[in-house]
């Protein structure tokens, strides 16, 4: 599950199915039947992106969307990968290139796309700055690989950044958040410093003054991937988190598995923000007739 998949629902994401339709953008499960051309064989394991469809007992998964599962992960939880980890590998290695060294915040770092983000960063070599609403969700950042985790609701994570890299700033910012986050974020950044916008969590989408960019030389960049918009771009992301994950150097975290049937209220857990990790849909065998 996906907090875009709140917005989508709510008519507010930038991909707007024709109503009725069936959300879920993430999907694992065996192959039950294959189009011409395609690489995979029925049994195949697999893991995919799909533009909505994904909270069904079937689903159809275009070719160049389906991803191999990775043999240490269950099944169940492979859903949990595509969307949060490919995020985190553009934004990270082709919005710009995290280097060794560098020092980055990672707002909602105990949210699946923060925490993919957060082990990426370590892959990686950099410093990670965590930030997250709550003394357990902090824990939770620290345990994937943050050097230090900020509870923004106690402190400023400008002020405390500002701290730990003695008045310097931050090289880079990695934002799902939005609102008041991205302002501090801006004022938290190095000189070219980046600012990386992911996405727009709190449900509004900041006014970024264009004077705090100029005076540091800084750069704010969209984080986004589409396969039909540059599918060479996501398939170089997926080649590099793909062996990560196969080595164990990777981690998920699915905090909660859910029945299908229960998906209104799972919903509304995500839609409050009080969930870490990843929220699993668990669809059960079909009944036979």
């Amino acid at each position: 599950m996906n907090f875009s998949d709140l917005l989508m629902v709510d008519d507010k994401y930038q991909v707007r199915p024709p109503r009725p339709f069936t959300p879920g953008q993430e999907v694992s499960g065996s192959v039950v039947a294959v189009g011409p051309g395609s690489e995979n064989r029925l049994g195949d394991e697999i893991m995919a992106k799909v533009l909505w469809g994904g909270f069904a007992e079937f689903a159809i998964v275009r070719a160049d969307m389906a991803l191999p599962a990775p043999a240490s992960t269950r099944l169940t939880e492979a859903a949990a990968i595509p969307v949060s980890f490919t995020t985190a590998a553009v934004a990270l290695t082709e919005a710009t290139l995290l280097r060794e060294g560098e020092t980055i915040i990672i707002h909602a770092a105990a949210g699946a796309v923060g925490l993919a983000s957060v082990q990426v960063a370590k892959v990686l070599k950099a410093t990670v700055i965590a930030t997250a609403g709550s003394d357990e969700k902090c824990d939770l950042a620290k345990s994937f690989g943050a050097d230090h985790a900020i509870n923004y609701r106690e402190s400023n994570f400008r002020e405390q950044a500002l701290d730990l890299t003695g008045g310097a700033g931050v090289d880079v910012v990695l934002d799902p958040v939005g609102g008041d986050h991205a302002l501090e974020s801006l004022r938290s950044l190095a000189w070219c410093g980046r600012y990386l916008i992911v996405g727009f969590a709190s449900g509004r989408v900041p006014k970024l003054p264009s004077d705090r960019l100029l005076l540091k030389g800084a750069s704010a960049i969209g984080v986004y991937w589409n396969h039909d918009v540059d599918p060479e771009m996501v398939h170089r992301a997926e080649r590099r988190f793909l062996p990560w994950l196969d080595e164990g150097v990777l981690r998920l975290c699915v905090e909660t598995t859910y029945e299908l049937a229960d998906l209104p209220v799972a919903l509304e857990l995500l839609d409050h923000g009080v969930t870490k990790g990843k929220m699993v849909l668990r669809v059960g065998e079909r009944p036979q007739t």
